[in-house]
């Protein structure tokens, strides 16, 4: 759980946005949505393979740029 302590004189803002980082660094977000509705394994196991073709691509696209250097 995300928790930040109020230093002496700092604003809300300034608090607010430190908590804001806290949150995105320890992933509490994305634990949220993946846990917002039920998959079923077959179904996690089709975005699994989609998300290793997608990056798989995303790998195969740079590697050329690179060569070019």
């Amino acid at each position: 759980m995300a928790e930040i302590r109020l230093h002496e004189g700092e604003s809300i803002e300034n608090a607010l946005r430190r908590f804001k980082r806290k949150v995105m660094q320890e992933d509490i977000i994305k634990e949220v949505r993946k846990h917002s509705f039920y998959l079923k394994p077959g179904e996690k196991k089709r975005i699994k393979q989609a998300l290793a073709r997608k990056r798989s691509r995303k790998k195969v696209r740079r590697e050329p740029q690179e060569d070019r250097k």
